[in-house]
């Protein structure tokens, strides 16, 4: 018996290591085909990743692959003519710099809203694959975002705070408490960590749409990333509890997660503001303390 047990972990070891990707120490596909860890957690923008190309795995979203490579998503689209609905697929690779023939030059996006041939169409993800909270064809790579209205937000749920207009965005803090690391673009996750306690409303730091809510980003736990223009991205990491669904209008000021320890040894708010794809120091948009 003990002979049986020892030969059915060497070859359940061997098949776990068979299924390693960069990143992840094992990973294999749930019963919807989707990668996740060896903790069940789905797995985005996994894929093989070189300086110029990404290997585009089951489960990703432009969005995604976007962020993990700093670059804007309007342009990875357009670098790989991606067009409406801007589906992607398994194993396709896809450019993450631009073509020689136009390196250096302007982004033109050239892409509008799109009108969904049919409701619950994921758009800018993987064929094939339906995620729980997968976009809509309505969440364009360019242009203005037309979403179905939900229900409004009361106001006694917004507070009253200051806020600081950069770039047409009206900027507020997403958490009350201190900061505890500045930002430094070098490091591998560049943004600010704001400290709180577990449970402390994450509020959004200016209104937009929800363009990613999950945990499948390495290093940021449960993440939400949030679209204001065809410019600025936020995003919100290592949270405890996410509150909102892709897809979703928030409000400045609207609470969209809890505060939480998720991918890091303690519990706070890593907070990202990304222009054009590129991290940015959110000191410089929010107001003074």
């Amino acid at each position: 018996m003990h002979a049986k047990t020892v030969i059915i972990g060497i070859v359940l070891a061997s098949a776990l290591s068979a299924c390693a990707v960069p990143h992840r120490t094992v990973s294999f596909e749930n019963a919807g085909g989707v990668p996740v860890d060896a903790h069940g957690i789905p797995v985005h923008a996994s894929g093989r990743m070189t300086a110029t190309h990404y290997m585009v795995v089951r489960g990703d979203t432009l969005y995604s692959i976007a962020f993990r490579a700093g670059v804007d998503v309007r342009d990875l689209a357009r670098w790989n003519h991606v067009s409406p609905p801007y589906v992607i697929h398994p194993d396709q690779r896809l450019r993450i710099t631009p073509p020689p023939r136009v390196a250096g030059g302007p982004s033109q996006p050239g892409f509008h809203t799109v009108s969904p041939p049919a409701p619950k169409v994921p758009a800018a993800s993987v064929s094939g694959v339906e995620t729980a909270h997968a976009l809509s064809t309505t969440v364009p790579v360019a242009g203005e975002v037309t979403l179905p209205d939900r229900a409004p937000v009361s106001a006694s749920s917004v507070p009253a705070a200051p806020s600081r207009l950069r770039d047409g965005v009206h900027w507020r803090w997403p958490a009350a408490g201190p900061l505890l690391d500045r930002f430094n673009a070098s490091d591998a996750i560049p943004g600010i960590e704001i400290a709180g306690r577990a449970g402390d409303p994450v509020r959004a730091a200016a209104s937009g749409v929800v363009v990613y809510s999950g945990n499948g980003l390495v290093g940021y736990g449960e993440l939400i990333i949030i679209k204001h223009n065809d410019t600025y991205l936020s995003a919100y990491g290592h949270n405890r509890k996410r509150l909102v669904r892709e897809g979703e209008r928030v409000r400045a000021g609207q609470v969209i997660a809890e505060m939480g320890s998720s991918g890091a040894p303690r519990v706070e708010l890593e907070f990202q503001i990304r222009r054009d794809g590129k991290p940015v120091n959110p000191e410089s948009f929010l107001p003074a303390r």
